[in-house]
């Protein structure tokens, strides 16, 4: 009873898909709302203007049977709606009221025994039972059952009318003005996808296979992919097994519409009783409503392209502490070189302000940055901090990179891999190259003189004399010394990997779903992460060490700690693979992108999603955050590479110029340039402090999502660096700005 009465509030309660947040209450309506419409009768004509009283008996004795039930309930509002949209006349509402009969408005009476009346009642609450089922459960939306998230598509009317109905909006769209067609079409795909949806779950096989052939053409080009996999879907059973389908389903596709185009669209509804569309969009669709003006197709087109649509603004408005923590106070030790090198009193005075950004951010803390305290972090050991000094070091002699002062580039091929790289990582200190193979090895290469050796055994350990000052050489079995290491152990293809900050560990993750730690003191697992079912795409350590992040086909990001055999978070909410995982420089930000085709930024300590971006039209194989932790890029399979403001959550740059998918992602250690590698052989480098400096947020903007992209790509890519039939994979710029690239020769 109480899912017919929420439900016939949807043509009145205008606020119900106004207000900002929809609750469960608002999905249940629109659902609850199709109840009354399942029976053939007074669906269609509802629909389509015409009063039911010109029905057949049949439908008219239906209609009748739920304004009774609805009178015998009470519910006095309900009954006034249902009849002035089924166009009954006022005396049928009456005659309701008497137990033995009914009229049926132009078509003459109808007697209806008491026994009929309720037999006829019965007929219409059993055959809407499976519908009214639905609402209680989809309100617990966490595991969704297979068959109440497909239930809601149970109710729906004559499906001849389904073309008539889309075209008739269709219609409309395309007369509208300019300044709002390009807003009110984006209800285009996801009502087809919704209606089709309906029409194959109802048997209604050859309806849906004309319906699809007619308008999937109308839709835009970046839903090419989706609109393959939907025409795979003809038979009821194919809905089943589809997990992509289900999350389509389960999760409201997000549109960005401005309040006047809004109204619009729903007076057109309204006026025409198109009660199909009316329910879909109440249902399955969030309209995200803004004061102001309509966006135009450009800005429309910037933002749109995902699985679900546009991010809603709520997402993007948490707090984010995107500054860099406080660096620890290293003194620097002077060497010889140095004395010799620079003048007596110059020499410490000016090194320390010059030893970079982070040097200098220690005198005072980032307002924007979180509490030193606000995650535990790794204290740090005594060879962190001569590997800080080291760093510092060659931060003096960092070149100092710019518009006309281009990096030096240094590219790895891998020969004879016969297309079996999946995945490279330099160490921070360039020293050392690993690859993952589709072999399911994992190799390591020394890129420096210096080679690689493992720690000796336990029984020659302890011939050692540990009080000797090469105590860290003595231990180190000079038999075992060769210029590379394989490392056994994953059972299928690695597909990323990741050095440690102190380059004492190697992460691996592979298609048999395990993550693998391994030690470069003694080249040997030292154990296996097993939370993923599914093959694991990505994992990266944290700037920080002792943390890991980890993504893959399960759709949910995990992170880890070194000491833990459990995931320490779970961060869930994408719709599809995620494919690239990146933490960000204060470790207290986790972001990951995803085949459906959005970047999410989550918050470490509570697990929270704080941002989603939406912009790419492909899936997302790259990530980079910039060195001060403002900005992050993003690259995906379109080939184009977009630029996000953390802080204010929005797409402030749009870089295009490679020709496939861009694979890798990397800024200068200054943050001055950003250099991109693509699997069309180039490695390109752009001009990332024009691009952020050029940008204006003003609180407007940031309000409403309104994007203006400058068209400025061909100013902001400084070069472009062919390779020889070489795809790149990664990209890592040397602590002075040196910057390696690596990919397998692919002949």
């Amino acid at each position: 009873m109480a899912a017919v009465q929420s439900g016939v509030g949807d043509g009145v309660e205008e606020k119900d898909i106004k207000t900002e947040p929809p609750t469960d209450g608002f999905g249940n309506n629109a659902n609850d709302g199709r109840v009354l419409s399942s029976s053939p009768g007074s669906s269609a004509p509802a629909a389509s203007g015409k009063p039911a009283a010109g029905g057949t008996p049949e439908d008219q004795q239906t209609l009748l049977a739920v304004l009774q039930f609805l009178k015998k309930n009470k519910l006095t509002e309900s009954v006034e709606i249902l009849r002035r949209e089924a166009g009954l006349p006022e005396d049928a509402q009456d005659a309701k009221g008497a137990d033995s009969s009914g009229s049926g408005g132009a078509a003459g009476s109808v007697d209806l025994e008491g026994g009929d009346a309720s037999a006829l009642l019965s007929r219409v609450t059993v055959s809407s039972s499976a519908a009214a089922q639905a609402p209680t459960k989809v309100a617990a939306e966490d595991q969704p059952d297979v068959n109440v998230v497909l239930s809601a598509y149970s109710q729906q009317g004559d499906p001849a009318l389904y073309e008539v109905y889309y075209s008739g909006l269709k219609r409309f769209i395309e007369t509208v003005l300019d300044c709002h067609r390009a807003e009110l079409s984006q209800v285009f795909y996801p009502l087809f996808v919704h209606m089709y949806l309906e029409l194959v779950y109802n048997n209604h096989e050859n309806e849906a296979k004309a319906f699809f052939e007619k308008f999937s053409g109308d839709q835009e080009c970046y839903y090419e992919d989706d609109l393959r996999v939907l025409s795979s879907l003809t038979k009821k059973e194919h809905m089943r097994g589809n997990e992509t389908l289900l999350d389509f389903r389960t999760s409201k596709f997000v549109l960005r519409i401005s309040r006047d185009s809004y109204q619009l669209l729903k007076r057109h509804l309204q006026e025409r009783q198109n009660n199909q569309i009316w329910n879909i969009i109440q249902e399955h669709l969030y309209i995200d409503i803004f004061d102001g003006m309509p966006r135009s197709k450009s800005q429309i087109d910037a933002m749109s392209g995902s699985l679900a649509g546009e991010a809603k603004r709520e997402a993007n408005k948490a707090k984010v502490y995107y500054g860099l923590l406080k660096e620890p106070e290293i003194e620097l030790p002077l060497d010889d070189e140095d004395e010799e090198a620079e003048n007596e009193e110059g020499k410490p005075k000016k090194k320390k302000p010059k030893k970079d950004s982070m040097g200098s951010k220690s005198k005072k803390q980032d307002p924007n940055a979180p509490s030193q305290n606000r995650i535990p972090l790794p204290e740090l050991k005594d060879s962190d901090k001569l590997d800080k000094i080291m760093y510092m070091k060659e931060a003096t002699k960092r070149i100092r990179l710019g518009t006309d002062n281009l990096p030096s580039i240094c590219f790895y091929s891998f020969l004879n891999a016969y297309q079996g790289l999946t995945a490279v990582d330099f160490t921070d200190d360039s020293s050392l190259i690993a690859g993952g193979f589709a072999d399911s090895t994992v190799r390591v290469w020394s890129v420096t003189p210096k080679k690689l050796r493992k720690v000796k055994s336990a029984a020659d350990l302890n011939l050692i004399d540990k009080e000797s000052d090469d105590v860290l050489e003595r231990i180190m079995d000079e038999k075992t010394a060769s210029e590379s290491k394989i490392l056994y152990g994953h059972s299928g293809p690695v597909y990323g990997i990741s050095f440690s900050p102190d380059r004492n560990y190697l992460l691996s993750s592979s298609e048999d779903g395990t993550v693998r730690l391994w030690s470069l003191q003694t080249f040997t697992c030292l154990v296996g992460y097993k939370g993923h079912n599914y093959p694991v795409w990505d994992t990266q350590f944290s700037p920080y060490g002792y943390y890991f992040v980890s993504g893959g086909h399960d759709r949910v990001a995990r992170l880890w700690a070194t000491d833990h055999y459990q995931p320490l978070r779970m961060f869930s909410g994408h719709l599809a693979d995620i494919t690239c995982t990146r933490f960000h420089p204060n470790s207290n930000y986790v972001a990951t992108g995803s085949s459906d085709r959005t970047i999410r930024l989550w918050d470490v300590l509570n697990g929270n999603c704080v941002r989603i971006f939406t912009g790419h039209k492909g899936p997302i194989h790259a990530l980079a955050f910039s060195p001060n932790g403002k900005f992050l890029a993003s690259g995906a399979t379109d080939g184009r590479v977009l630029l996000w403001d953390i802080g204010h959550g929005l797409m402030v740059g749009e870089l295009k110029g490679h020709a496939d998918t861009v694979y890798s992602l990397r800024f200068s250690r200054d943050g001055e340039l950003l250099a991109s590698g693509s699997m069309d052989n180039t490695v390109r480098l752009w001009d990332a402090m024009k691009a952020f400096d050029d940008l204006e947020t003003d609180d407007f903007t940031a309000a409403t999502g309104h994007v203006h992209l400058q068209d400025n790509s061909q100013e902001l890519l400084l070069g472009t660096y062919m390779t020889k039939s070489t795809p790149v994979i990664h990209l890592h710029f040397t602590r002075r700005n040196l910057l390696l690239a690596a990919g397998a020769y692919n002949p």
